[in-house]
């Protein structure tokens, strides 16, 4: 599927500072200068380490990166959100466009991706998928300009893997009927593969070992390779692994609006 390509502007290398020192204001100042690097240098994606685990499932050997920001859970402030609307190709990816100043810059604008409507407690909560710089004339970019939250990583492996416990997700469980016994992968929806055909690295969310066609939650093992975004588009979860990611997005929302009020 071709990426819809946005109209960028460039972002400002000035960024707003939170309590000096803070992790915060670190985790500020590194997500301003990955968007920053996004716009000049768009193929250029910084490496994600990779994590090595016993019994692996088997996976292709491909390396795969990207650009991603961590920060430890913000305390919910007052968003300058100027505007909200859903992506006219995607109805439930939603962008939240945040006014200077920032935690990222003190000048100029940028999208927060979420997958909820309404706009989040921080530009840089948990429920935030990742950031785009804001559109302006005469600069063009893509999706290659994407920086993912690595915090909304951690949570969309903690809502799949809870998905696959309760066995909410219908699509999963005829898989591991199929499947039988062995690992079986969890794919984006962006790009399915073939029928019994191994997809690309970075679109494999994570694996699971699968017995007598039962999941086995416990095994859960996160591909360290996936991305959220690539030239195929952003995360697309099957309505199971969706619904339940939503909900856990909600309730991490609610939890950083308290962190706020205290």
């Amino acid at each position: 599927m071709a990426s819809r390509t946005i109209l960028l502007s460039r972002l400002a290398k000035h960024v707003a500072h939170p309590a000096p020192g803070s992790t915060l204001a670190r985790a500020a100042v590194q997500t301003a200068a990955s968007l920053t690097t996004a716009l000049r240098f768009p193929q250029t994606r910084a490496s994600r380490p990779s994590h090595s685990h016993s019994h692996r499932p088997p996976v292709p050997s491909r390396p795969s990166s990207t650009r991603h920001i961590s920060a430890s859970a913000p305390r919910a402030s007052n968003p300058s959100v100027a505007q909200s609307f859903a992506d006219p190709d995607r109805p439930d990816l939603h962008y939240h466009l945040f006014t200077p100043p920032t935690q990222l810059s003190s000048e100029y604008p940028v999208f927060a991706l979420s997958f909820l409507p309404t706009p989040p407690p921080s530009i840089l909560s948990s429920s935030v998928i990742g950031w785009l710089p804001a559109s302006g004339e005469g600069e063009g970019a893509g999706l290659n300009d994407f920086v993912e939250n690595e915090r909304f990583l951690a949570v969309l492996h903690e809502a799949i893997q809870s998905a696959l416990r309760d066995g909410v997700d219908e699509v999963q469980k005829a898989g591991a009927t199929q499947t039988h016994a062995g690992w079986m992968h969890i794919h984006d929806g962006r790009n399915i593969p073939a029928l019994q055909r191994i997809g690309d690295p970075d679109d494999i969310i994570a694996s699971v070992r699968v017995e007598d066609g039962e999941i086995l939650a416990e095994t859960y093992q996160p591909m360290p390779a996936y991305r959220l975004c690539t030239s195929d588009g952003v995360l697309q979860l099957t309505e199971g692994l969706a619904a339940r990611l939503v909900e856990v997005l909600e309730a991490r929302v609610k939890q950083e609006h308290g962190q706020g009020q205290r």
